[in-house]
Parts: structure tokens; sequence; C-alpha cells
């Protein structure tokens, strides 16, 4: 071979490697772009793809957000935030109470933010109707009850007061599950036909956890016939430890999907009805907040919180979007 072929030989292969070399940095780049969590704020409302892990910021803010919900269309987010108040004592002494936590809602591409309450009262835990026209939620003014109001926040008027204090609210096809006296009930949206679903064991009973024990937070399963939801089964921890279980409306069938006795719950259906997306916040004395993702019946129960995500970045409430590929959450940002 002459000279000169080898010369061309060995630029092309010089060159090709180059290219190859090129790409990876390239592809490594894009790849470490993607593996970031967008800090704006110390609080924020996230979307993770299931299948790239990658994170954006959809809504941030210096104050705490809390409790998001999508729309049945798939293109709306409702959620509580606090706001800065003058003249008004925000947080009541020994009492989870916030008098300048208001409702609003914001498009899934972070445009269109709205405030929907504007008062002295403590609203909260807002959910859709099943036509997106109605939000349902909790407010506090004499006791925590259950109010609705019109998508654009007007409108307002009580749903349901037991006596008690009501919370942990879902809303599906016309039915409100919701928790009272530590017993998961439903009732239909007009206030009417209350029922108790669940009997706990110890019910309302005190210990050294930091809520009774009991069942919390239900969530309606999409054909509306079964609910997902915590019962804390021991308060070896200050935090309570739970279990999951589903149960049918009739109340029949109660079956537990988790076994750990870990603090977690906040369970939610998948809009295909196959999986269950909730949130673990501590095992034993040890803080987590991670995401996790299981089937409906309890199988293949995993953790999907990405590794790249910070140690100070706190996963909260989280929910699927409308094709189940996303999650969408509340992060917070501890240390800030």
């Amino acid at each position: 071979m002459s000279v000169n072929k080898k010369i061309v030989i060995l630029a092309a292969v010089a060159l090709v490697a180059t290219l190859v070399f090129a790409a990876i940095i390239i592809n490594t780049s894009f790849l470490s772009e993607d593996k970031e969590v967008p800090h704006e704020g110390k609080w924020g409302i996230y979307v993770l793809d299931l299948e790239t892990e990658k994170t954006e910021l959809v809504y941030s803010s210096a104050n705490k957000v809390w409790r998001v919900r999508l729309n049945n269309a798939g293109d709306r987010l409702v959620f509580y935030q606090q706001f800065a108040r003058e003249n008004i004592e925000c947080e009541v002494e020994g009492s989870p109470i916030n008098l300048c936590e208001e409702i609003c809602s914001i498009r899934v591409d972070g445009e269109d933010y709205k405030r929907l309450t504007d008062n002295e009262y403590w609203d909260l835990s807002p959910c859709w109707s099943s036509d997106d026209s109605q939000i349902v939620f909790l407010t506090f003014r004499e006791t925590l009850d259950i109010f609705v109001m019109d998508a654009d926040g007007g409108n307002v008027r009580e749903v349901y007061d037991s006596g008690f204090h009501d919370s942990d609210i879902d809303y599906l096809d016309g039915k409100v599950v919701f928790t009272r006296n530590s017993q998961i009930w439903m009732m239909n949206e007009d206030g009417t036909k209350p029922v108790q679903v669940t009997d706990p064991p110890r019910a309302g009973e005190w210990g050294n956890a930091v809520l009774p024990f009991g069942d919390y937070d239900p969530n309606l399963s999409p054909d509306g016939n079964r609910i997902v939801f915590e019962r804390m089964v021991n308060d070896e921890t200050v935090h309570g430890n739970y279990n999951i279980y589903v149960i049918n409306v009739d109340g029949s069938r109660e079956t537990a999907l988790t076994n750990t006795g870990y603090t977690h719950g906040l369970a939610v259906w998948s809009h295909s009805g196959e999986q269950i997306v909730y949130l673990v916040s501590a095992i034993g004395t040890d803080g987590k907040y991670d995401i996790y993702l299981m089937n409906s019946d309890g199988l293949e129960n995993h953790n999907i919180t990405p590794e790249y995500f910070p140690a100070d970045f706190l996963c909260h409430n989280p929910i699927f979007s409308k094709d189940d590929s996303k999650i969408f959450f509340v992060g917070e940002w501890y240390s800030d």
C-alpha cells in the first residue's frame, strides 16, 4: 500500500473517531441536562416522565404548594398555596390550620395561573368534578367542612357538615369520598346519603403518632367501584405506621396492598385503573419522601424516585398524567 493511501485511511479513521467522541460528549451533555431537577423557589409543581426520568418544572413558589389534582380533560391542575397576608396571623398555634392557604389552578404547561379563593378561611384539598365544571374542597369555618365552587372560583356553597372535622376528599361521577372520624365515608355530590364505608380497629384512638388510629386519604378508582386508602396500623413512630388498602364502595372485599408499615399513603389510581402511585414519607424514623408505584393488586411495588434527585429535594402528592405516562407531584427544596 502506498504512503498516500495509508495517510488517507488514517485520516478517515481519525475523523470517524473524532465524530464518535463528539457524539458521546453531546449525548452525555443532553443526558446531564435532562437529569437535573429545575430549581427556582422552595416549592414547585413538577412533572416526571416515567420512561425517560426527565423532570420539568410546571410552577414555582417561595411559599408552600400542596395537594395537586389534575382535571379530567388532563390540561389543568388545581392545588392550594400559602400567600403572604397583612394583619393576619396565618398559623393557629398547636394546629395544622393555616388561614393564608388558598386554592389556585394552572394549566399543565405552566400558563394561565389563577387564584380561585381569597378569604380569611383555611381552604384546602381541592379536586375536580367529572365534567371539570366544579371544584369540591375543604374549608375551615367552624369545623372542617366540605364546600364546592365553580371552576372559576365563583358560586361557593357548603355541601356537607357532619358536625365533626371532615377531610381527605375525592370526587368522581357524582360521588364524594372523604374521611370522617378516622373512617372512610361516601355520599352524593349534593351532600345527601352519607354512608360509612370502612370500620378500622381503634378508629379515632390517639396514641403516640400525630394522627389517631384509622383510615385516611380515600381515592376512587376510575370506574367508581373501589377506593384506595391508607390505614394507620401502629404508632411505633411519631409519624404513624401505615398500610395501603383497597375496598369496594359497598364496604366489601377490603384487601391490604402493602404490609411494610412504612409511613406511606396519599395513594392515587392511574386513569387506566391498572396502577397506583403513592408517597413513602418515612421508613421507621428515617425521612424519605419518595414516590412509589405498584399494580392495582399490590404487585410490582417499587420506588420510582430517580437517583439523581438531590437529598434535600422532597416529593409530595404524586398523581398520574392523563395518559399515565408521567407523574405530577409537589417538590420541596427542604434546605432553602
